[in-house]
């Protein structure tokens, strides 16, 4: 029989047909039905409840890392940002010496001076072999001095080493001419263009040399990108952005990684550089908490008339323009422990 709403069978009785019930209860006095009843109460009583299936606990997450780029660094005496170069040597060679960072020679002075170049070194201008070198040259005069070149890698480069020469100038491509190119051979290169894309093809002297530059650096609690780094780039991890570019540049892989050719990539996004408002400045105080830093430093988009802060000065775009490409002045940043000054060479 069934025992109440349970519909737990109690032993191995059967429930008797509504043609017996009502014979059953005729025949019997209503004491002895209650007493019937009060049986079949106690059946269910002393059936024990089914037990609720077992539950484990939540696994505890795992502690977000955010790599080596979270970690805390000691902040420089003095650290100078410098924005986009776009082939243009002569507004180089102005924005480091307004940084203090060498002399009428080219020569490194800056002594214990940390440098950070946002990238895009190159396109646009007829210098960009020039300007690569140079760079280079200073990474290793400023070592021996005690300081640091820190030289990103914008989209610029990433570009030239996919052989895309769309802001390439005549100029530029003749600077390349003399980089052996008789082996080489890629779909859409053109005659004049193969020396350039000889010396940017991954494994190649130049996109060697750019290996060696980062998407995204840090120093002190200033994180320096050419885009921007998002909470999703943090997330995905910066240092497996900058492994991943470096081995594809040395030849290392098929590809760079997805994300640093995606239009809300580290090199291309303009969410902090354009226009942010209030859920573009959530997004970067959400990147700044997960690594642990206090500002944001990116170049890629031109401000006019000149650097410009955002986000309650928890951004810095220093863009300013200032290849003969755009003719915008010569302005550096400089941070000095919390203090971020703006440098013009106008003034």
């Amino acid at each position: 029989m069934t025992c109440g709403p349970t519909s737990v069978r109690c032993g191995a009785a059967s429930a008797p047909s509504r043609y017996g019930a009502r014979v059953l209860s005729a025949r019997l006095t209503p004491f002895a039905l209650a007493a019937l009843a009060c049986l079949f109460a106690a059946c269910d009583r002393h059936k024990p409840e089914p037990s609720p299936p077992p539950t484990s606990p939540p696994a505890p997450a795992a502690p977000f890392d955010p790599g080596s780029l979270g970690v805390a660094q000691p902040s420089p005496e003095r650290l100078v940002a410098i924005g986009d170069l776009h082939g243009d040597l002569d507004a180089t060679r102005r924005a480091f010496r307004l940084a203090g960072a060498i002399d009428d020679k080219d020569a490194w002075i800056g002594g214990k001076l940390v440098v950070v170049q946002t990238g895009d070194a190159i396109d646009r201008g007829d210098d960009d072999r020039a300007i690569l070198d140079l760079l280079e040259k200073l990474k290793g005069e400023a070592e021996k001095a005690g300081g640091k070149l820190v030289a990103l890698s914008g989209n610029h480069e990433i570009m030239n080493a996919s052989f895309d020469f769309r802001y390439v100038t005549e100029g530029s491509f003749k600077s390349f001419r003399d980089v052996s190119s008789s082996a080489f051979a890629a779909p859409g290169v053109s005659e004049s263009q193969r020396g350039r894309a000889a010396a940017f093809a991954p494994g190649g002297a130049y996109a060697t040399m750019i290996a060696s530059r980062p998407l995204v650096a840090r120093v002190g609690d200033s994180i320096f990108v050419h885009g921007g780094v998002l909470p999703k780039h943090v997330r995905y991890g910066l240092d497996r952005i900058n492994d991943g570019t470096r081995k594809w540049l040395l030849k290392q892989a098929s590809s760079p990684p997805a994300v640093v050719n995606a239009e809300d990539g580290p090199l291309w996004t303009r969410m902090y550089s354009a226009a942010p408002g209030r859920e573009e400045c959530k997004a970067l105080e959400e990147a700044l908490e997960l690594l642990h830093a206090k500002r944001m430093v990116m170049g890629h988009t031109v401000q006019k008339p000149g650097i410009q802060p955002a986000c309650d000065k928890r951004a810095w775009r220093i863009d300013v323009g200032l290849a003969r490409y755009y003719g915008g002045p010569t302005q550096v940043l400089e941070i000095k422990g919390d203090e971020v000054k703006v440098l013009d060479a106008a003034k």
